[in-house]
């Protein structure tokens, strides 16, 4: 089963370092993405920048267990 609302198999979230982003993230988990990888941070002499790569489970991977 493809993503919903024709969203990509694999997205990249960034934003500040915030409860915004935190939200963001959570409603792409709460969809049925999967996190890939840890988070990668970065400072731009103001704000902690955060992104987060998330994948959509596919089919092949789902029924091995290898998500």
């Amino acid at each position: 089963m493809p993503p919903p609302d024709g969203l990509p198999r694999y997205r990249v979230l960034t934003g500040p370092d915030d409860a915004g982003f935190c939200r963001r993230v959570s409603e792409a988990l709460d969809l049925g993405y999967h996190l890939y990888e840890g988070p990668s941070a970065a400072f731009d002499r103001e704000n902690l920048i955060l992104a987060q790569a998330l994948i959509w489970p596919d089919d092949a991977a789902s029924t091995t267990g290898d998500t």
